[in-house]
């Protein structure tokens, strides 16, 4: 059956050879079809190949994979990780800028090998993407600017005049689109469209994770927090592929399973501040 399933399509024409009456063209045209196609090689292959893994990742995701615009270089969790992954593969780490409203092209085009940018693990995404197991867990922020009085608290926030601003492509989006009520949802696309939203006063607040609000309390004077209730849902999150290649996905697992074991992940977190919402199976060593 799987020669058949693998066999070469081969549209041939029958030919009549006159040698003493024999019919040679149907018995050359099976034995051509009958021959395999040859196997495409797997990603893991491939990147032993080309001795280097291609990473994709957001450079705006403070904590996580955040290229500092001075210095140009990346530093985060997500990029620790990426570069203890090349390490256990024995190849180089590429990184791949990529965003939450690309994230699914750039994995399916083949443009990157695995997104390593702490990737919400949806049920939308999961309809073209596979993930590892999670490695952290963040819950939905809010920021405001310190000088709007209207919204003290998590519940002032779905009000009548209040924007929401949210990051096209991430969870937040989905999130917001299903609980707002009566605020009018605003979805930015641009990078730090959020922010300068709700800065400008044009948007009241706008929703983001745990990392990216130390980036705003750290980083600027204008921002404050508003936390969420203590039953909001959290998100977990994971590395993400294109699926169909079970080599490529294991050996992932593998090595998520390994950094949680190992204590990598744990002093990767801490290192970063993001002790809070690590994976709680992750062990410190």
């Amino acid at each position: 059956m799987r020669l058949l399933t693998n066999a070469r399509p081969l549209h041939c024409t029958r030919r009549w050879w006159h040698l003493g009456r024999t019919f040679w063209g149907p018995a050359a045209c099976c034995i051509a079809c009958l021959l395999p196609l040859p196997a495409q090689a797997d990603t893991l292959t491939r990147i032993k190949a080309r001795n280097a893994v291609d990473i994709c990742i957001w450079p705006d995701y403070y904590g996580i994979s955040y290229r500092n615009p001075k210095t140009r270089e990346i530093s985060g969790i997500g990029i620790d990780l990426a570069h203890a992954l090349a390490a256990d593969l024995a190849v180089t780490p590429r990184f791949i800028d990529s965003s939450f409203s690309r994230l699914i092209d750039d994995l399916l085009s083949e443009r990157c090998d695995v997104a390593i940018f702490a990737i919400g693990i949806t049920a939308e995404r999961q309809k073209y993407l596979q993930f590892t197991q999670p490695h952290l867990n963040s819950g939905t922020y809010a920021i405001t600017t310190r000088s709007n009085r209207r919204i003290r608290n998590w519940q002032d926030i779905d009000q009548p005049g209040n924007v929401v601003a949210v990051a096209r492509g991430t969870y937040h989006e989905n999130l917001m689109r299903r609980q707002l009520r009566h605020a009018q949802l605003l979805v930015t696309q641009r990078p730090n469209g959020r922010e300068a939203e709700v800065q400008s006063g044009r948007a009241d607040v706008f929703m983001t994770d745990y990392p990216y609000s130390r980036r705003m309390l750290e980083t600027t004077t204008w921002a404050r927090l508003v936390e969420p209730p203590p039953d909001m849902e959290k998100i977990p999150y994971a590395f993400a592929l294109k699926p169909g290649d079970p080599i490529w996905h294991s050996r992932l697992e593998q090595f998520v399973a390994d950094i949680k074991a190992d204590g990598r992940l744990f002093n990767a977190a801490r290192r970063h501040f993001l002790l809070p919402i690590i994976a709680a199976d992750a062990h410190a060593r």
